[in-house]
């Protein structure tokens, strides 16, 4: 590994979509390869951007589908845990903009179970930044493990949390009461206008970027949907615009922002450390060219982030 490469660390979720009545009753699904953090870790690969995954992958089928689904978008593997729990599977219904909602069967899976034990530095490898976030983050028991490794891997490499927030699945209160938490820890925080209006109901963006910012993340992302995204580098502000696209549903395009945002930074030598060289110019870059990445996730079915030539 290099410190010009990224590490990934979370779940993979098996995203099952209702395609209709079976032949001889019941529901089809349609499950294909998904969760936040996988998402991103396959959205860099495409990208170009060499990139560790960090997953406990259950040895069921819906393991193999992630497997495969990685693997064949170029993600480094070698990271993971061979695990002997069960896959998440999240049921996905779409509303008449696109936008998912998740009900979710995860009691006792892989992807919660991290240790200490298991979290070490030579797992995660010599990186430029570590990127987490979503469930993995806040379900118990393996969430204090990954925050202990945060702030081990802050020591020398760039940190970013994408908090994903699932109501569905975990209390609002953990997010609320863990995000200075997260902020103290994080040089990047990219969240959703959903996930703030979740953790801090009614308040402004601004107002909000400035709480995360006097938390001690310096450079705070919310995007916006079709109004683009925010980009808040120590209480400085810009607004970048989304490209106009035919919305199939939004299934992965905050994953794929997120990727693409990474991704940016890292081929302007960004990464590696506190975000010391950054000003709002490259941010700004960086959340336009993640727009369009975002785009064109949302343009197809599922999260099924660009390669670079689509870009």
């Amino acid at each position: 590994m290099s410190r010009d490469r990224i590490a990934v660390l979370g779940e993979c979720v098996a995203d099952a979509f209702v395609t209709g009545p079976a032949p001889g009753g019941g529901l089809a699904l349609r499950v294909l390869p998904g969760g936040g953090p996988a998402n991103t870790a396959v959205a860099l690969a495409r990208l170009g951007t060499p990139v560790r995954f960090l997953g406990r992958l259950s040895r069921d089928p819906f393991g193999e589908l992630f497997r495969s689904h990685l693997e064949a978008s170029g993600v480094d593997l070698s990271g993971c845990v061979d695990a002997a729990e069960p896959s998440v599977l999240a049921v996905a219904t779409l509303d008449e903009a696109g936008r998912a909602s998740y009900s979710f069967h995860a009691e006792g899976a892989a992807d919660w179970r991290w240790s200490t034990a298991e979290l070490t530095a030579e797992r995660v490898g010599d990186v430029g930044c570590l990127h987490t976030g979503s469930l993995a983050l806040v379900h118990d028991p393996g969430a204090e493990a990954i925050e202990e490794l945060l702030a081990r891997a802050a020591e020398g490499a760039t940190v970013s949390i994408d908090p994903n927030v699932r109501p569905g699945l975990v209390p609002l209160g953990r997010y609320r009461e863990a995000m200075p938490r997260w902020c103290a820890l994080a040089d990047v925080v990219r969240l959703s206008l959903d996930d703030l209006e979740l953790i801090l109901p009614g308040e402004r963006a601004e107002r909000a970027c400035d709480t995360w910012h006097a938390a001690g993340a310096r450079l705070v992302v919310v995007t916006l949907g079709p109004g683009g995204a925010l980009v808040s580098l120590d209480g400085k502000r810009v607004t970048v615009p989304a490209p106009a696209v035919r919305v199939v549903d939004t299934v992965g395009a905050g994953d794929s922002f997120t990727a693409a945002f990474l991704h940016r930074l890292r081929a302007e030598g960004l990464l590696g450390g506190r975000l010391d060289a950054l000003d709002l110019d490259a941010a700004e870059r960086a959340a336009a060219f993640a727009a369009g990445a975002a785009a064109r996730t949302c343009s197809v079915p599922g999260a099924d982030p660009p390669w670079a030539r689509d870009l």
